[in-house]
């Protein structure tokens, strides 16, 4: 089925979040009084109290979140040898979190914690050189961290080590051994190794191109939330590839994602929405998810916008912003936006806008 509005490709492979405290595991019923014990105890100098109370305000469980004050405690506890307050007060830095985002610091945190034989601390310290953040960019030593972490179970360096064998990065390039460590990191429920198998089966590589095992993979990083793996099966449902076609689900999957900001998801669902595709044809809806998308700098996003601004559709005609919006896309080099914007321009001067 082909409409007026642009789809556009989704972020296929998964990436790579840092790790630091565990989101939740302070969610055990943090009732005033077992905070008032926790920080009797921190006050006290307990380094694990310290490290606890930090994650407490990193994660805004039974206080209120307060970055400032979870770098506070973190530091206490560091001071006392606390490995993980060292690894969380690295990932403050990375991310900018009650301090000012300074990747330099962050690599002095966690190589100084990877030296102890911190697996958390090792895979984000490999995330540093792998994109040459606060560190000059090293595939080698990237992957020498990755092999560290990955030595003693950790999933996400699994999952990172397969990245770099799938791209060629500081290794020589092999799917075969790509699959390998996804395959380790998937059987522990790592959501983007996962995604990263499922994309293998889909596209052939290093395996026999299977769409149906692809979708299992995707299926089964989706049902844990994970935004790539929602807009893939988007994908598999629109296309008809693993399973049969179905543009309701598609539908569903691509809001699901768009939920959570992905902009792919945000343009294609869109598009559905303004297309009557697996739903009613609603283009207040398309608009709305055409804008969140263009607020993200997406080039296709944009053009559709120009186009139902142009055509009038869910808004009041106005070629003016139609141009302009067009325009935007043009100068991300969206080619389509140029010949949308060149268009306005000899309608505008034929008619006076």
């Amino acid at each position: 089925m082909k409409g007026i509005f642009r789809l556009t490709a989704a972020a296929l492979l998964a990436c790579l979040p840092l790790l630091g405290p565990v989101q939740g595991a302070c969610a055990e019923e943090w009732t005033p009084s077992k905070v008032a014990e926790l920080q009797a105890r921190a006050d006290a100098g307990d380094a694990q109290a310290q490290e606890r109370l930090g994650e407490l305000y990193d994660e805004g469980e039974g206080v209120k979140q307060d970055y400032a004050k979870a770098r506070q405690w973190y530091e206490k506890a560091a001071a006392q040898g606390s490995l993980d307050a060292q690894n969380a007060l690295g990932l403050l830095y990375a991310e900018g979190r009650g301090v000012p985002q300074d990747y330099a610091e962050a690599s002095r945190w966690w190589e100084m914690v990877a030296r102890e034989g911190h697996a958390d601390a090792q895979f984000n310290l490999g995330s540093l050189y792998d994109d040459g953040q606060g560190v000059k960019q090293d595939y080698a030593k990237a992957r020498q961290w990755y092999e560290k972490a990955a030595a003693q179970g950790n999933a996400a360096a699994q999952n990172a080590l397969g990245l770099l064998y799938e791209k060629g990065r500081g290794v020589w390039q092999s799917y075969a051994k790509a699959r390998q460590w996804y395959e380790k990191a998937a059987a522990q429920g790592n959501a983007s190794a996962q995604v990263n198998l499922g994309e293998m089966y889909r596209e052939g590589h290093g395996v026999r191109q299977d769409y149906a095992k692809a979708c299992q993979w995707y299926e089964k990083a989706a049902a844990q939330g994970d935004e790539d793996a929602q807009v893939n099966l988007g994908e598999m449902y629109r296309e008809g590839h693993g399973v049969k076609q179905d543009y309701a689900k598609a539908r569903q999957w691509y809001g699901k994602a768009a939920a959570q900001g992905h902009v792919a998801a945000q343009v294609n669902l869109g598009v559905f929405c303004a297309e009557g595709w697996g739903g009613r044809q609603d283009y207040a809806e398309a608009i709305r998810w055409f804008e969140k998308a263009a607020a993200q700098g997406d080039a296709t996003a944009q053009f559709n916008l120009g186009e139902m601004y142009e055509k009038g559709k869910g808004v009041r005609q106005d070629l003016r912003k139609a141009k302009e919006l067009y325009g935007q896309a043009c100068a991300q080099g969206y080619k389509d936006g140029c010949t949308g914007q060149q268009s306005l321009d000899v309608l505008g001067k034929a008619i006076g806008f």
